[in-house]
């Protein structure tokens, strides 16, 4: 990663960290990842953009294995989504093999720009749900 890129993520996780997150996570309406926290065993809940197709919820990490809910998902895969308001179980994997710029396409437009104006190291994830 370029020291741009390095400031760019310190820049961005910051502020996600203490400010767009804790609100996002208040919108009823907000699709959040839940995942068990590798070292506290605490869940973790982080606002994500991205899209159910059948069985399988789809998203794109934009910091990849940097992400903190991406080494949570290598550490332990069990996760739950909150999709509508309401919340599934399922088990979480990276898709580094998968294009990550094509799958923003299919993705919510709002977030997937987000993605791509902000993301350094881009990872596709793929939840594969229970119910």
């Amino acid at each position: 990663m370029s020291r741009y890129d390095e400031i760019k993520h310190r820049a961005v996780t910051t502020l996600q960290r203490w400010v767009a997150n804790p609100l996002s996570r208040r919108i009823p309406q907000q699709v959040l990842l839940e995942t068990t926290g590798r070292t506290s065993g605490q869940p973790r809940r982080t606002p994500v953009g991205g899209t159910r197709v059948g069985q399988e919820f789809w998203l794109v990490s934009e910091y990849g294995d940097k992400s903190q809910y991406v080494r949570n998902i290598l550490a332990d895969p069990r996760v739950r989504v909150r999709i509508k308001g309401t919340w599934h179980t399922g088990t979480a994997h990276p898709v580094p093999e998968d294009d990550p710029r094509a799958r923003l396409k299919s993705l919510p437009k709002g977030n997937s720009a987000m993605v791509r104006l902000v993301g350094t190291n881009l990872l596709t994830v793929r939840v594969d749900l229970d119910s």
